[in-house]
């Protein structure tokens, strides 16, 4: 068997979305996670660790590597949305704990060590905030090198922000942490610049509960998977499939969200569509630009401000998805979702 094309460190704050962007990439046979750092943000750590924990053992995963990252941000106090994600941040699932351990090293080690020991080998996946690599970065300068290409979900451009007017959520817990890391990708050439997943697309991947009721057929789960507007918070997958069973529970939840938000019964599918891209860019459109994030803004901090056309005269240090092709994204995200649960039982 070849080894495989990407291996990557992915940094998360599990999180519904993020929840499914690790079944994801545990499904994709291209794929290797060779670490994984949790941070706050959609709950706080150490639920974040354990929820990362109890999913590699629900899939029955390898020992993967899971170390606990920061607890707050940079500078500023930390904001948890259990509103959205539920109070374990899985929504209305409720996993098995997994007997696993946490790694004895923090996550500022582990995205240290891992560049450190690969370099040029490894791709930065961001779900979260962005602290942990702030603080990596400040330990090795050199990390931005080292890594080959580092994706984020995180920013709005040409579209209204999720927490502010103008603000996207990731960005926003942590906004000195999403400058730092924007100015250290600073002067990277083309096809090494970060990729930013923001809201302009991923708020375009509109998971329905037919794609649910989809990812149950393909994993063979009895019976068939039917998710509803009508059903209460009481309501509890009965499918067969034990994976299926607690993402769809976990996907309810987060559908309801959105419906109460006057988005309708759907959940947008932020962090697995940057797992796509981080195995495949060429599934995303993107143009190059440079991003600055406002700190001091009394109505706009958090905002993610792209130079499109050069009036700062600084070169661009990312390229921003500005188009993908959502019902693909879906079709791949079925398939290999639906094979990997029903290959785990």
């Amino acid at each position: 068997m070849s080894a495989p094309a990407h291996r990557l460190i992915v940094d998360v704050d599990t999180g519904i979305d993020d929840s499914l962007a690790l079944l994801y990439l545990l499904a994709s046979p291209e794929a290797e996670i060779a670490g994984i750092a949790s941070t706050a943000g959609n709950v706080p750590v150490e639920q974040v660790a354990a929820n990362n924990l109890n999913w590699l053992a629900l899939c029955g995963a390898p020992d993967i590597e899971v170390a606990l990252g920061a607890r707050v941000p940079l500078d500023c106090p930390l904001r948890t949305t259990e509103d959205t994600h539920g109070p374990q941040g899985i929504g209305y699932a409720v996993l098995p704990p997994s007997g696993r351990s946490l790694s004895e090293r923090d996550a500022t080690a582990l995205w240290v060590d891992l560049v450190r020991a690969h370099p040029g080998e490894l791709t930065g996946l961001l779900t979260g905030p962005l602290t942990n690599l702030a603080l990596a970065i400040r330990e090795e300068p050199a990390l931005p090198r080292l890594l080959r290409r580092l994706v984020v979900m995180g920013g709005a451009f040409n579209h209204p922000g999720n927490t502010t007017p103008t603000s996207e959520w990731n960005v926003s817990v942590d906004p000195e942490a999403a400058k730092e890391v924007f100015d250290a990708f600073s002067g990277l050439p083309a096809g090494r610049r970060p990729i930013l997943c923001g809201l302009d697309v991923t708020e375009t991947i509109e998971m329905t509960p037919d794609h649910v009721r989809r990812l149950a057929e393909a994993a063979g789960s009895t019976p068939a998977e039917i998710i509803s507007p009508d059903d209460g918070p009481q309501v509890r997958s009965t499918a067969s499939n034990p994976v299926i069973r607690h993402l769809s529970d976990a996907i309810r939840f987060y559908m309801d969200f959105h419906r109460t938000h006057d988005q309708g019964f759907l959940a947008h599918m932020h962090d697995p569509f940057a797992a796509a891209v981080a195995l495949n860019p060429a599934i995303t459109r993107t143009r190059p630009a440079t991003v600055d994030v406002e700190l001091h803004g009394r109505l706009t901090r958090g905002t993610t401000v792209a130079d499109w056309v050069g009036h700062w005269n600084r070169e661009p240090n990312v390229d921003i998805a500005v188009r993908t092709d959502p019902a693909a994204f879906f079709d791949d995200l079925v398939d290999r979702v639906g094979r990997f649960a029903k290959s785990v039982g």
